[in-house]
């Protein structure tokens, strides 16, 4: 009996698998990123090929295209164009709101006006240059004479129009130091240049200037009250010469305030007569 029991009993046999995982998979961020990519060097080389295979008016019509230049109001204007307002080609609304086609297709009035200014600017500026030249005549003139005048003569440009500068030395001063009472030297210099102010009738101004050197503390008197009287005195001087007074708009002093010679401001040259024939 006991042999049959144990020859029923199986033993049990435990068998242990070995499972082995792989990683997981990390999404799709990675794929998104390469799309983007991919589209952005897409974009790139299309952007290279319409660079090359395009005419400056092409890439402007096209930056126009996504950055528009045309002003186009957001609120109606209550007119009868488009989107109930005034239309950006008529000539009618040009003159009321800054707009129009005048650009493009000039009115007749609008040419006219035009070539009325560039007439009057060649004007000017070829008057300028006779102006410039007649001055240039009357210094060479002198140098040619040998005339110790034309030292004293400088001319240059300004915004305002041409500039005479009559400058003072220390060996031939166009007045007594600290005094206004003006030179026989002063007194032949604009003589020549009133004569030559005859052959134009521009108008003129006269400023007066010092050097740095000042009178002593407390003086009631100083360089600005130099520098006017100086300037009057050339203006009195160019009237005995027979300039017409009412070209001369403007008598002023400006005491040592702009110098000539802006290193040395006690330099003999600062102190001087600048006479301005106003052209602009």
């Amino acid at each position: 009996m006991e042999i049959q029991q144990a020859a029923i009993v199986q033993p049990i046999i435990i068998k242990r698998r070995r499972v082995v995982k792989a990683d997981g998979h990390h999404g799709g961020a990675w794929k998104v990123a390469y799309a983007d990519f991919v589209t952005a060097m897409m974009a790139f080389f299309l952007l290279m090929w319409l660079l090359n295979a395009t005419t400056e008016e092409q890439r402007k019509g096209l930056a126009d295209y996504f950055s528009p230049t045309i002003p186009i109001s957001r609120i109606s204007g209550g007119g009868s164009d488009g989107l109930n307002g005034s239309s950006i080609m008529t000539e009618e609304t040009y003159a009321k709101n800054g707009t129009g086609a005048s650009e493009r297709h000039p009115s007749s009035a609008s040419f006219e006006g035009k070539k009325e200014t560039d007439a009057a600017k060649e004007a000017a500026i070829s008057k300028e240059a006779a102006i410039s030249k007649e001055l240039e005549t009357l210094k060479q003139s002198l140098t040619e004479e040998g005339s110790r005048l034309s030292e004293h003569m400088l001319i240059k440009m300004s915004p305002e129009g041409i500039v005479l500068e009559i400058t003072d030395s220390e060996d031939a001063p166009l007045f007594p130091v600290g005094q206004s009472v003006p030179s026989t030297l002063l007194s032949d210099m604009l003589d020549l240049v009133a004569n030559s102010f005859a052959t134009f009738e521009n108008n003129i101004k006269i400023v007066g200037h010092t050097d740095s050197l000042s009178y002593r503390d407390g003086a009631t008197y100083d360089n600005w009250n130099l520098s006017a009287d100086r300037a009057n005195a050339a203006r009195k001087l160019l009237l005995e010469s027979h300039l017409d007074p009412d070209r001369i708009l403007e008598v002023s002093g400006k005491a040592d305030t702009d110098p000539l010679v802006e290193d040395s401001p006690s330099a003999a040259q600062n102190r001087r007569i600048s006479i301005t024939i106003l052209t602009r």
